[in-house]
């Protein structure tokens, strides 16, 4: 077996009897499904030496298998790592002044806001933040500067009475 046609005539001959291993083996139908699944794209992509095999079915039921068990460790090794470590820490919701930001970032305009963001937030450059969006340093300039014009009396439309006068 070298070609592809004989590749799919051995799919067909053989994917019931490999799911059905796989099943059995495993416990599990969708994952058995999906063990095979990988392993025949596995032989397929070998199967100019796979189907010189003496038993190319054997190849992948051995290849699904290890899928399973592979998959089966992933698990049992998270929940390990949740057991010793716990839930992660309940995060606190955000503040009125967070909120309020981007309540305000959310209607200036896309290319203003990205500026902002990229500048103010990730503390690019000016010239990175130019880099990533494509444009000139002096268009950046402007949009931040346009950007925090609005942003200001959006910003004052937005907080909280309290929170102004603190």
């Amino acid at each position: 077996m070298a070609d592809g046609n004989d590749f799919d005539e051995f799919y067909r001959s053989t994917r019931h009897r490999v799911v059905t291993v796989l099943y059995a083996l495993g416990g599990n139908l969708p994952d058995a499904q999906d063990a095979a699944q990988e392993a025949y794209a596995r032989a397929w992509q070998r199967w100019s030496r796979v189907g010189g095999y003496a038993d190319p079915e054997a190849w992948v039921r051995t290849v699904g298998h290890r899928i399973q068990i592979n998959r089966w460790r992933k698990v049992r090794n998270g929940l390990t790592a949740y057991r010793r470590h716990g839930p992660q820490p309940a995060v606190e919701p955000p503040s009125e002044n967070t909120l309020a930001l981007v309540t305000a970032l959310r209607r200036l305009p896309a290319e203003q806001r990205e500026a902002i963001v990229l500048h103010h937030l990730v503390d690019l450059p000016v010239t990175a933040v130019a880099t990533q969006l494509g444009v000139s340093a002096n268009t950046v300039k402007t949009r931040l500067a346009r950007g925090r014009r609005a942003l200001a009396q959006l910003v004052g439309d937005v907080l909280p009475e309290e929170s102004v006068n603190a």
